[in-house]
């Protein structure tokens, strides 16, 4: 059997004239480099960069891989383009060509060149949160297997921070302006984060560059937002379809939506992203506060409520008009009250264009994945809240009702012996085959479990929510959805 004709320079000829493709684009040169290509990164960051080139050509991306070629194999072998899907009720396709060189691991050389070379302006990073080497207060592990290999000075960095730093190295050794650093995986006040780490990998060999760093290096925090679900057959069948029978083995797919905030300090940051869709604001914790609230709060109250229902994925969830209402009013009554102003983000069309999201069939978003690890999410999704609310002498009866839904949940688990995904499962498991929701939720809230420590001190709250848990538990829907839940 042939194989197909792969989407490549030489074959942009071929596209439907509909499809929009980088086809009259040339000197194109490299003003970013990228660790992590997966993804998330070219359904996302490469997106905004493509739609700026043609205005402003300096900023291609080289793409590094640190731990396989596949990615890198993939986009060289198509000169650095793919397909870009976009999974909406009127689906669409584009064709992505922001990248111009492909780096793996056996690239040592040649990524070192680009970190020093005095036209690259932007670090920018989709690592995972693991991929930093933090400890769990936040700083830089220096007993990380990574960062111990890094710190002995091996020609091939293991870590991000390890290449991050032997780039500013080599600039500061050249008298060379340090390039900017925008980390994008979604870990609270990253680029403070990844700039102290910096910072103390370098306190650890060189205290001159560590306190260069601090003086010189410009690391911004970011917020990024854009459901991406994985490849699959169907996304491959589609884009042969679309782009005229042409095969594409690096095409990603994404929901309409995509978010990019980044930190505004007053500096240049090189690239003029806002003039392509990203926000730049001083208050990134503000937009961090308003997706994890209503964005992620919401996601949870689907997830755990819409299981006891009887329901797999959000967009099924929220086809459920109880539900779906129920879900509206809290974020209107209960969230969005109690978030402070965030200068440029209208907290109401933000709140509609998250239930807009939710609703959308082009993307399959599983209730059981979301509603993994809640001991771990919920005190900052629901919890910090519940928290606001009665600080200001308000029962939040929606959240409350949220909450109550985690633990019926749970006991629901429990008592059919199916598998709690979540780091603490084996003691929540333990707690949850007691028969009395009430009790349940004393003891959690009591070794602040899934709640925040505050919450055993306020018995006012632990009632409404075992209240809540008991009528999730019993059924007892027209209840627990009315609007008070007292």
């Amino acid at each position: 059997m042939n194989r197909a004709v792969v989407l490549s320079n030489d074959t942009l000829a071929r596209l439907p004239a509909a499809i929009p493709a980088p086809r009259d684009r040339g000197g194109v040169g490299v003003g970013i480099v990228h660790f992590g290509p997966g993804a998330f990164h070219r359904a996302h960051q490469a997106a905004y960069v493509d739609a700026l080139l043609d205005r402003d050509p300096r900023w291609g991306i080289a793409a590094v891989s640190m731990r396989s070629r596949g990615t890198v194999d993939a986009l060289a072998q198509q000169d650095g383009l793919y397909t870009l899907a976009i999974r909406d009720a009127a689906p669409s396709f584009r064709v992505i060509g922001a990248h111009r060189r492909f780096l793996g691991p056996s690239d040592a050389a040649e990524t070192r060149a680009l970190l020093a070379d005095p036209a690259v302006g932007l670090v920018t990073t989709t690592v995972t949160e693991k991929g930093y080497c933090l400890a769990a207060d936040g700083t830089l592990d220096l007993a990380h297997p990574d960062i111990v290999h890094d710190l002995a000075g091996p020609a091939v960095p293991a870590s991000v921070v390890g290449w991050i730093v032997a780039g500013l190295a080599a600039r500061r050794a050249a008298g060379t302006a340090p390039f900017v650093i925008l980390p994008c995986d979604n870990l609270a006040s990253n680029g403070a984060k990844i700039r102290a780490a910096l910072i103390a990998f370098a306190r650890a060999t060189d205290r001159g560059l560590a306190d260069w760093i601090e003086r010189q290096v410009d690391v911004r925090s970011t917020m990024v937002d854009s459901i991406t679900p994985a490849g699959d057959e169907a996304l491959a069948h589609d884009v042969a379809a679309a782009l005229g029978g042409l095969a594409d083995d690096a095409a990603v797919q994404r929901e309409a939506f995509t978010q990019w905030v980044i930190e505004d300090n007053g500096r240049p940051l090189g690239p003029d992203l806002a003039s392509v869709g990203a926000t730049l604001t001083p208050d990134v914790a503000g937009y961090e506060r308003a997706k994890l609230r209503i964005l992620n709060g919401a996601h949870s109250t689907l997830a755990y409520a819409g299981l006891l229902r009887g329901h797999a994925g959000v967009a099924e969830a929220m086809r459920d008009e109880a539900l779906a209402g129920f879900v509206d009013a809290m974020i209107r009554r209960d969230i969005v009250p109690a978030l402070p102003p965030v200068p440029g983000l209208d907290l109401d069309a933000y709140r509609a264009a998250v239930l807009d999201r939710f609703c959308n069939p082009g993307i399959v978003h599983r209730l059981e994945q979301i509603a993994q690890d809640g001991s771990q999410k919920l005190p900052y999704r629901l919890g910090d809240t519940l928290a606001a609310n009665r600080a200001a002498g308000r029962m939040p009866g929606h959240v409350v009702a949220a909450l109550g839904c985690w633990v019926a949940f749970l006991m629901t688990r429990a008592a059919a012996g199916t598998a709690i995904v979540d780091p603490a499962a084996s003691r929540l498991a333990e707690v949850a085959r007691g028969a009395d929701p009430a009790a349940v939720v004393r003891t959690l809230a009591d070794e602040a479990i899934g709640f925040l420590p505050g919450l055993a001190a306020d018995p006012a709250a632990v009632e409404a929510i075992g209240t809540a848990a008991a009528r999730a538990a019993a059924g007892q829907w027209n209840a627990l959805l009315a609007s008070d839940c007292s």
